[in-house]
C-alpha cells in the first residue's frame, strides 16, 4: 500500500528549522515501513499542477502531511491540505480550516480569547485583544513563522504606552520582512503538552518542562531560535526538556492537561498536535500556541513525550494514521 510522505520543498540554502523537515520525512517513512506500508517521499513546490500531477501518478492510499512551509513562507501551509482536499485524498493530521487558524498565531489567539481559554494579550497595530494595553514586557512575535523563526533577545521589549509598541512592531516588520505582533511576555516557566489520538479522543502525553539552566539574571528566558537550532550556543545546550516533577506540580499539570484537550476541540484537531504554555508567578497556565503538525524528529519534543509514554514512535504513527478518517 503505496503512502505519500509530503513535505515543503527545501531549498540547498534554508536553515536548520527548515531542513529538519527532511529528518522527519526519514523518520517518518522507517515508521510507516514497519507497519508495512510503501513510503514515497515526495516534495511540494509552489508548481501546484506538478506536484498535483506527481500525487496523482503514484495513486496513494493516502498522504502523510509533514508539510511545514511552502518556498520557506509559513503562510502558506495550509495550502498542503488544501491541494489534498482538491484532489479527495485521505491525509494525516489537521484539516485546512484548523490547519490556517492555528498556524496564523492572531486567529488562534483570537479563537481561544473566544472559547475562554487563557492566552495573553496582544497588539496588532491599530488594535489590543483581550484586554486594554497594559504598560510591561512583550514578546515581538512573526504572525506566521514557527519554530521560533526570528526569535531573539530583540524580540523582548519593554512598553510604556501604545506609541511605542505600535512603533516596535513596525520596526520589527521592517527588519524582518514579515507581519508581527507583539504578545505580553508571561515570565515564568515553560511547558509543551503533546497530544495523540486516540479511540476515545486524544490523549495527553507526558507533559514536558523546558527549562531555562544557568541562565543570568539579566537574560530573558525564553525558547528563542538559538535554543532550538544553534547547537554550539549556550542557549541549546542551557533549555533541557523535563519529564520529572514533584507532587506540588499535580494540580497545575491537570489543568495543562485539561487546557491541552480543550484546545484539541476548540480546533477540531486530528492525528496530534502540540501546546505550548507559560506559567506565571502566580501558577496561572496561559496558552502561547497550538501547533497542528508539531516536529516528529528524533530529538523534537513530540517524539520524546511518545517515548516517555511507553509507545513506540511507529506506535503513535499508526494512531495518527487510524484518526485520518475520523469525522468532524
Amino acid at each position: 500500500m503505496k503512502v505519500v510522505i509530503l513535505h515543503g520543498e527545501v531549498s540547498a540554502d534554508a536553515g536548520m528549522d527548515e531542513k529538519d523537515v527532511l529528518v522527519q520525512a526519514t523518520t517518518v517513512s522507517s515508521a510507516l515501513t514497519d507497519l508495512e506500508y510503501t513510503p514515497i517521499i515526495l516534495p511540494l513546490s509552489l508548481n501546484f499542477l506538478t506536484s498535483l500531477d506527481a500525487i496523482k501518478e503514484i495513486q496513494p492510499s493516502f498522504v502523510f502531511n509533514i508539510v511545514e512551509t511552502l518556498a520557506g513562507q509559513g503562510s502558506l501551509i495550509h495550502m498542503a491540505p488544501s491541494l489534498l482536499d482538491y484532489l479527495n485524498i485521505p491525509y494525516t493530521g489537521a484539516g485546512t480550516e484548523a490547519m490556517f487558524l492555528t498556524s496564523n498565531k492572531v486567529l488562534a489567539k483570537q479563537r481561544l480569547h473566544a472559547a475562554g481559554i487563557p492566552t495573553p494579550s496582544f497588539f496588532i497595530p491599530g488594535r489590543t485583544v483581550g484586554s486594554s494595553f497594559v504598560e510591561g514586557t512583550y514578546i515581538i512575535k512573526s504572525v506566521w513563522e514557527h519554530a521560533s523563526t526570528w526569535l531573539d533577545d530583540t524580540s523582548i521589549i519593554c512598553a510604556r504606552d501604545l506609541h511605542s509598541i505600535h512603533r516596535a512592531v513596525l520596526a520589527q516588520q521592517n527588519k524582518l520582512g514579515m507581519d508581527c505582533f507583539a504578545e505580553i511576555f508571561i515570565e515564568g516557566r515553560e511547558f509543551n503538552l503533546s497530544l495523540l489520538a486516540g479511540e476515545r479522543g486524544p490523549e495527553v502525553l507526558p507533559p514536558a518542562e523546558i527549562r531555562f539552566d544557568d541562565f543570568p539574571p539579566d537574560k530573558t528566558r525564553v525558547v528563542d531560535y538559538r535554543s532550538k537550532w544553534v547547537e554550539d550556543s549556550f542557549e541549546y545546550h542551557h533549555t533541557p526538556r523535563n519529564f520529572n516533577f514533584s507532587q506540588e506540580d499535580e494540580p497545575l499539570l491537570l489543568q495543562l492537561t485539561d487546557l491541552a484537550t480543550q484546545c484539541w476541540h476548540v480546533f477540531d484537531l486530528r492525528g496530534y498536535a502540540r501546546v505550548d504554555f507559560r506559567v506565571d508567578s502566580t501558577g496561572r497556565p496561559w496558552v502561547l500556541e497550538v501547533n497542528t503538525n508539531p516536529c516528529l524528529s528524533p530529538d523534537g519534543g513530540f517524539y520524546a513525550a511518545v517515548e516517555r509514554s511507553g509507545l513506540t514512535f511507529t506506535q503513535a504513527i499508526e494512531r495518527i494514521i487510524q484518526d485520518m478518517n475520523r469525522g468532524s
